[in-house]
C-alpha cells in the first residue's frame, strides 16, 4: 500500500498572467508547467491528481481532477487535497512551480514521518503550497477556511512543521530557481529564461 500520493494545486483565474490557467502555460511549444510536473512526479511512480476550481481547463487530460470541495483560495485547495487523499500523506505542490525535481521531491516525502507537514523554508519564509502534509490535518485546515482565516502560511500555526531550510535546500538548487514560481507576465519570462538554459 502506498502511504502517499501527489496533487497539484491547479490554482485559480490567473488574474495577475491575463487570466491563463497557470499548469497549462507553456515555457517552450508543448513544455507546459503541467508536464514538467507530471515529469518530475513520474520519476517517482507518481501519478497525481489535479486539484481545480474549475476541472472544465482539464478536461481531457489522463488525470483525476478534484473540484475544491470549499472555495478559499489556495487553503482551499490545499485543504481539498489533504481532505481527499487516497493516502495517509499527500504531497501538494502548487501548479505554478515548473522547476520543482524529483530528488527534491523525494527529499520532501522522505522527511514526511517527522511532522505533521514537511515544508520548504527558503530564506526563512515558508513555501507552503510545496509541502507534504498528513491527511490527519485536514479539520484543522477546515476550521481556518471556517473562521475566515485563509492565509495559509497562518495556517502552519495549528500544525507541527518541519522545515527544509536553505542548507537542507542548497544540494537540490544549485542554479536558484527550485521553487520559482509563476505569478505574473515577469515571472514567466523568467521562467522561460530558465527553462531554455
Amino acid at each position: 500500500m502506498h502511504t502517499w500520493s501527489a496533487a497539484i494545486l491547479a490554482g485559480g483565474r490567473g488574474r495577475r498572467l491575463d487570466g491563463r490557467t497557470k499548469p497549462l502555460v507553456e515555457l517552450a511549444p508543448g513544455d507546459t508547467m503541467l508536464a514538467r510536473q507530471v515529469a518530475a512526479l513520474a520519476a517517482l511512480e507518481s501519478v497525481p491528481r489535479l486539484i481545480a476550481p474549475d476541472p472544465a481547463p482539464f478536461a481531457g487530460l489522463p488525470f483525476e481532477v478534484v473540484p475544491d470541495l470549499v472555495a478559499a483560495g489556495a487553503l482551499g485547495a490545499l485543504y481539498t487535497a489533504v481532505a481527499t487523499s487516497p493516502t495517509p500523506y499527500v504531497l501538494a505542490i502548487a501548479g505554478d512551480l515548473p522547476f520543482l525535481t524529483a530528488p527534491f521531491l523525494a527529499e520532501l516525502i522522505a522527511r514526511r514521518k517527522d511532522a505533521d507537514a514537511i515544508v520548504p523554508r527558503p530564506g526563512g519564509r515558508w513555501q507552503p503550497l510545496c509541502g507534504v502534509y498528513h491527511r490527519d490535518v485536514a479539520p484543522r485546515l477546515r476550521d481556518r477556511i471556517d473562521r475566515g482565516h485563509w492565509r495559509v502560511t497562518d495556517a502552519l500555526e495549528d500544525l507541527t512543521v518541519g522545515a527544509m531550510t536553505d542548507a537542507d535546500l542548497a544540494p537540490f538548487d544549485p542554479d536558484g530557481r527550485l521553487l520559482l514560481n509563476v505569478n505574473t507576465p515577469e515571472d514567466l519570462q523568467a521562467a522561460i529564461r530558465q527553462a531554455a538554459l
